[in-house]
């Protein structure tokens, strides 16, 4: 995979001014840390950035890489392959590529929605909302919220996605407000209505507060307090009821 400095859809000195002026604990990592930069991953089309992004499931970097070198290794291009070639793949050979069974199935489903047209095209998906990107891609199997989230980052630049399920959001958000647990996703989802419409900027912004502030600062946080539940009212009615003689 190739990365480019994106060309930004979104004028990012106004965008940062917009956010500062609204927040002052972003204003203030605004000014502390490194600048903005979004690389784009070029080259891809949506269902080649899907293929790699379901290999990544649940595993580790490097052995995510090691899989999807093989996967690129069956196909006649050198790239992951085509969707009609994918189809055509046994599922014993996907397993010796070192793909599970919910993997595979993923990724069949995937190339037939391709074909089917529901996983649009690169330039197809520049005409479509958020919203329709979302709703598409989710019906693939094997694709969440999260997966179709990155994909309109680090794909194609969107400037107003706000992955309320990023961990590394989750607790940047704790880290820059001072929290001691992180917060649960419609908390941030709320929260983050003051950055619209460059939610993206500022969740690049929660990532970097990760980063500066270290690996033992970030195991300090906890989980989303639980949900306290409320006492349940209880009458009393019908418990010393007198038997009917």
């Amino acid at each position: 995979m190739t990365e480019s400095s994106a060309v930004l859809s979104f004028d990012l000195a106004e965008a940062t001014q917009y956010l500062a002026e609204r927040d002052e604990h972003l204003k203030h990592l605004i000014e502390e840390t490194t600048p903005f930069q979004l690389k784009i991953e070029a080259a891809q089309s949506p269902y080649e950035t899907l293929v790699e992004a379901v290999t990544h499931q649940s595993i580790s970097g490097k052995a995510a890489a090691t899989i999807y070198g093989r996967i690129k290794a069956l196909s006649s291009t050198g790239r992951a392959p085509t969707p009609q070639e994918m189809l055509k793949l046994r599922k014993p050979v996907l397993r010796k590529a070192g793909l599970s069974g919910a993997k595979i199935l993923a990724m069949k489903d995937l190339a037939q929605k391709t074909i089917d047209g529901i996983v649009p095209s690169f330039e197809e998906a520049l005409k479509l909302s958020d919203e329709e990107l979302v709703e598409r891609l989710v019906s693939v199997r094997g694709i969440g919220a999260w997966t179709v989230e990155m994909f309109l980052i680090f794909r194609l630049g969107r400037p107003d996605v706000l992955p309320i399920h990023d961990l590394g959001v989750k607790k940047g958000w704790a880290i820059t407000y001072g929290k001691k647990h992180m917060p649960k996703p419609k908390e941030l989802l709320a929260f983050g209505e003051r950055w619209r419409p460059y939610r993206t900027v500022a969740s690049w912004y929660m990532w970097r507060a990760c980063q500066r502030a270290g690996n033992a600062a970030m195991r300090k946080i906890r989980p989303a307090r639980p949900r306290k539940r409320r006492p349940s009212k209880s009458s009393g009615r019908g418990r010393f009821r007198k038997r009917p003689r």
